[in-house]
């Protein structure tokens, strides 16, 4: 199973790409994991271009999103909602189906995280992500929670991050039972 990771900040080993790489080292070994670190590489949303003629970044974006089973995002709050190149993204998704009832595990690590763990609930709703509560996350406080080298420092957020990857794990399985009860 081929699982697509969105790292929301462009900062160069942050904590969203650390938590990434902790899933990626503890998920079952069926499990692929691709972090997408580009998100800044990706042009800035254009509505014109978005149907006929988009950019070769955001061709590729999609087409890792279509050829993954799964996404997993795990982003930062910046001044109180997502960060733009996190939005930018999605929105180039908004036209598509790519994410159109696609396993999602969403995660928001920051110091308070509330307000865009909501607004990625509703984009992510929007482009009509298969979701559900028990593989949606909130970290908050996560600079004290993890060390420079990754190593999860908090036992409750180890723990926390455990049970994710045990429910997004179990998603799949699900969702391989009821594909095969239908045949």
């Amino acid at each position: 199973m081929k699982i697509l990771a969105i790292t929301g900040s462009t900062r160069k080993n942050s904590s969203n790409y650390k938590i990434l790489k902790f899933i990626s080292e503890n998920i079952k070994a069926e499990f692929e994991i691709e972090i997408f670190e580009d998100l800044a590489q990706i042009p800035h949303f254009n509505p014109d271009l978005d149907t006929e003629n988009p950019p070769k970044e955001v061709e590729d974006f999609r087409n890792k999103i279509n050829q993954a089973d799964g996404v997993i995002i795990c982003t930062p709050e910046y001044v109180f909602s997502l960060p733009g190149s996190l939005k930018n993204a999605l929105e180039w998704c908004v036209s598509t189906t790519i994410f159109s009832n696609k396993n999602t595990g969403l995660i928001t690590a920051s110091a308070s995280g509330e307000m865009a763990h909501e607004q990625l609930i509703l984009i992510m709703k929007t482009v009509q992500a298969k979701l559900e509560q028990s593989t949606q996350l909130l970290i908050q406080g996560i600079r004290g929670k993890i060390n420079e080298e990754g190593k999860i420092i908090n036992e409750e957020t180890e723990t926390a991050l455990e049970s994710f990857i045990c429910n997004f794990e179990n998603q799949f399985l699900v969702s391989q039972d009821s594909s095969n009860s239908i045949k």
